[in-house]
């Protein structure tokens, strides 16, 4: 299998295929972060998700794939970290925040961070219609999180501190995106990337989760939050090494950019399970959104 996807870097079949892993990547994220937002406590959502791919992960990382080169444990340190204040960061947003109100503004400073590292790390350059895929895309996004908060009717007095962690939610997204980019990039066999990271990855926040739950004066039946969070390990798995393989495949920019799709997603995800509202001018945006990203792909 890494042969095969080693064989496709550089082509166009490999474009094709990032472009695939992509869009997956953003339909799945949007379902990832639904899981985390929804019926639980977003910190302990986090944790069952956490706990539980990375048990799934620790077999293959282990016993599987090749062992990591000596000089990817800095890279798996740098992960660590990166990743822990990410999630620490989205919580926080999701504890004060509505989710079809945060999750756009996450992706989409994630999204303009994420082309601005591709640029700066990778010497990666968009053209001049890329650029109009990305100011429609992200007009989209940021106005769908306007629209959101215009008509918002509850969690407003926490609105403010819910948007300022979403800001510093998207620029972790970005920071980890290229970093994981350069990682999966720096060793030979993409799989030893993903497995150790989703094991490292999954070992902070369990705990922080198991002491909150202690400390809960009403904590949830156990049984449904560990059911969410093996199917929230599962989506994990693809959304996240989706995105992983296509950075390596293609631009870390195009990527990233498609990958902010996920917010069309979300808004569904939203008015169909969590029951927040989509109306006429929400389906315009996504609409807008969506646009954005076939300009940034035909513009390559």
């Amino acid at each position: 299998m890494s042969t095969w996807l080693s064989s496709l870097e550089g082509t166009e079949s490999g474009k094709t295929f990032a472009l695939l892993l992509a869009l997956s990547a953003a339909f799945l994220h949007a379902v990832f972060g639904a899981l985390q937002k929804g019926q639980h406590d977003p910190w302990l959502s986090r944790g069952a998700i956490d706990a539980s791919y990375g048990l799934m992960a620790t077999p293959f990382a282990l016993f599987v794939v090749p062992w990591p080169e000596d000089y990817m444990w800095s890279i798996f340190v740098g992960v660590f970290v990166i990743h822990s204040l990410y999630k620490i960061l989205q919580a926080q947003a999701y504890s004060y925040g509505a989710f079809t109100v945060v999750y756009p503004v996450m992706r989409g400073m994630g999204s303009l961070f994420s082309i601005i590292g591709a640029y700066l790390i990778f010497g990666e350059v968009f053209s001049l219609g890329q650029w109009v895929g990305v100011g429609v895309l992200l007009a989209g996004i940021f106005g769908l999180a306007y629209y959101n908060w215009f008509f918002l009717e509850t969690e407003r007095e926490t609105l403010l501190s819910a948007l300022i962690f979403a800001l510093a939610t998207g620029l972790f997204v970005a920071i980890y995106t290229n970093y994981d980019a350069y990682g999966i990039r720096a060793t030979l066999n993409p799989f030893t990337f993903i497995a150790w990271f989703f094991m490292i990855d999954g070992f902070l926040f369990p705990i922080i989760a198991y002491v909150r739950y202690r400390t809960m004066l009403s904590p949830p039946s156990f049984g449904p939050l560990a059911l969410r969070g093996i199917i929230g390990g599962f989506v994990a798995f693809f959304s996240f090494g989706s995105i992983m393989l296509a950075t390596r495949l293609d631009k870390v920019g195009e990527a990233a950019v498609l990958r902010e799709t996920s917010t069309v997603f979300a808004a569904l995800i939203g008015w169909c399970f969590l029951r927040e509202t989509v109306g006429l001018s929400r389906l315009l945006l996504m609409v807008l959104i969506a646009l954005g990203a076939v300009f940034v792909e035909l513009g390559a």
